[in-house]
């Protein structure tokens, strides 16, 4: 990670227990895997061991982390302090639907990145599926020395910012506190791909020569960027990885972020893949610039709203850390307001009395997420570093699996998620419980559409038209007697389901299962899958297992839905 110029003397204000559970957050986003064991963390963070449970004890109840067994894991609900930066740029809307077409037109990846001190922070990006293909995520960082973004931002440092720039440089010349790329080697062959004392990749010839070479290339790039108005990446970042990038400029002229178009060697040099590029590429920054100009007066929607700080105090007591919970509402509320944020603003959205808010302002302007304007407060980039990177990848899959696990245990039925393909449905997401008589379905396993209760959910889903015309393609057939066979009678009992918010088959796929339904959301309120509960018909009456199950089911579909709504605000959930 990229070093920071920090104030020396911490300030008399500063909130201990958020600068601590920002310390535990930060760990657990860079740690080598996934999972943590809280003593663990407080040997990385040089914490107590009973400081580390008080803050997991608080991250897990506000939901930024999560635990299974004795580890603790980040949690998608850490997206929204990520989010809370990208919503206060602007980027994603303005930018992202561009850098879409553009990848679409050119048929190559194209990444967007925003300065972040030293470094260069990934914050959106439009991949090729290709068995070559980069696999940065948002919020990644990588040093601005090893790719394109870089020197652009670079060529308008001042000689602090150079001074701050070498010092990291010369402290970690292999690159090794930057995990999403791969390290500089002490020596190696030149392949000739490199530049700035490199070879194509990221080797360093291992004298102190090679420090001072790296900084005469990056500067040289720089410079270069500054006269041509784009920079070019030939393998700094990794052998056969190219790209050339141009800036995005506000209404000031300042640069607040870079497009790269990203190629491989195997299809083009740098000259071919600029000749191919920069045209569409210049055309596209123009319309992302006219867009966020456009989108700089528009208003903002409110922030998530967590559990109330005061109520979890009162339910967990001293185990709950409050002035940790409301600094990080006050981070998120940044997610509500377009650019710099007043002390007033950022009060009025958390609810909190003004001196509170400032005592968390002044924490996090120390620690380096937030920046102090003569307009107000800016949230920095280097929030992307608390679990963004991980938690924006997070498959449908991986977003509901904990959550079915814990209904499982609730309920004692077994669990599913499915999505609509075609005329069937598609289990993509399965736990089953620990009955011996239980239902024997499989992830991959199909099933008809109009005979199950979530095929029911995501059928009364779809838009009229969209539905009429998927109903008018299915025959229905009696699978058992109980089974709606008719085309009328299917269509009714889709849009009853609809009507109801949830759906229930009681014998009609298979004589003696029963199942119920209930949609899952995606922060837009589409339904993008569905969740059941099957059981056996001879466990109670329909009216006793609806009474029983569906409290519990719809609940597990609103932590889905809450879940898939921070992990997919700015980035598109895979299913799988």
């Amino acid at each position: 990670m990229a070093q920071r110029t920090e104030p020396e003397e911490p300030p008399e204000e500063l909130v201990g227990p958020l600068g601590r559970g920002l310390a535990v957050l930060r760990a657990v986003a860079a740690g080598p895997g996934n999972r943590h064991r809280p003593g663990d963390l407080a040997r990385t963070t040089g914490l107590a061991r009973s400081t580390v449970d008080r803050v997991a004890t608080t991250l897990l109840r506000l939901g930024y982390l999560r635990a299974e067994e004795r580890d603790l894991l980040l949690a998608p609900r850490a997206a929204e302090l990520g989010n809370a930066y990208l919503s206060s740029t602007g980027l994603p809307e303005a930018v992202g639907p561009h850098a879409v077409a553009l990848a679409d037109e050119l048929d190559e990846s194209v990444s967007v990145a925003v300065p972040d001190g030293d470094g260069v922070r990934f914050v959106a990006q439009a991949a090729r599926r290709r068995a070559m293909a980069i696999s940065f995520r948002a919020g990644d960082v990588l040093p601005a020395e090893r790719c394109a973004p870089g020197a652009l931002f670079a060529a308008d440092w001042s000689d602090a910012e150079w001074e701050t720039w070498r010092a990291r440089h010369r402290e970690d010349p292999l690159d090794s506190t930057f995990p999403a790329v791969p390290p500089r080697t002490p020596s190696g062959t030149d392949r000739g791909g490199g530049v700035d004392g490199t070879d194509g990749a990221g080797k360093v010839d291992g004298t102190e020569g090679a420090t001072d070479a790296v900084e005469d290339g990056f500067r040289a790039r720089a410079h270069r960027s500054r006269t041509d108005g784009w920079a070019a990446d030939d393998q700094l970042i990794e052998a056969g990885l190219i790209a050339v990038a141009l800036p995005v400029r506000d209404g000031t002229g300042s640069v607040v972020c870079a497009v790269s178009v990203v190629s491989h060697t195997s299809r083009h040099d740098i000259g071919s893949l600029a000749g191919v590029a920069l045209p569409p590429l210049r055309a596209a920054v123009a319309a992302m610039e006219a867009a966020l100009a456009a989108a700089s007066s528009a208003e903002r929607a409110e922030p998530p709203a967590g559990p109330g700080a005061a109520a979890l105090k009162e339910e967990l007591g001293s185990g709950f850390l409050q002035s940790l919970a409301r600094g990080l509402d006050v981070l998120c509320a940044f997610g509500a307001v377009r650019g710099p944020a007043r002390l007033s603003e950022l009060a009025r959205l958390t609810g909190l009395p003004r001196a509170t808010a400032r005592r968390s302002l002044i924490t996090l302007r120390h620690l380096g997420y937030v920046r102090e304007d003569e307009d107000g407060f800016r949230v920095l980039p280097r929030v992307l570093e608390l679990g963004h990177a991980r938690v924006s990848g997070l498959t449908l899959v991986e977003i509901a699996t904990p959550h079915l696990a814990e209904l499982v245990v609730r309920v004692h039925e077994s669990a599913s998620v499915a999505v609509l393909d075609g005329e069937d449905i598609r289990y993509v997401a399965r736990v089953a419980s620990s009955r011996i008589m239980h239902i024997d379905i499989r992830v991959g396993t199909r099933l008809p559409a109009y005979a199950t209760s979530m095929g029911r959910v995501l059928l009364g889903a779809l838009p009229e038209e969209e539905r009429e015309a998927a109903l008018a393609g299915v025959k229905p057939e009696a699978l058992t007697p109980r089974t709606v066979a008719t085309p009328e009678a299917l269509a009714e009992a889709v849009a009853e389901t609809a009507r109801r918010g949830y759906g229930w088959v009681e014998q009609e796929l298979e004589e003696g299962l029963r199942s119920l339904a209930a949609p899952v959301t995606d922060g837009r309120g589409r339904v993008v899958a569905a969740v059941n509960v099957a059981l056996h018909a001879g466990r109670g009456s329909a009216e006793e297992s609806l009474a029983e199950l569906l409290p519990h089911l719809l609940g597990t579909a609103a932590a889905i839905s809450g879940d898939l709504a921070a992990v997919s605000r700015w980035s598109a959930v895979r299913v799988s």
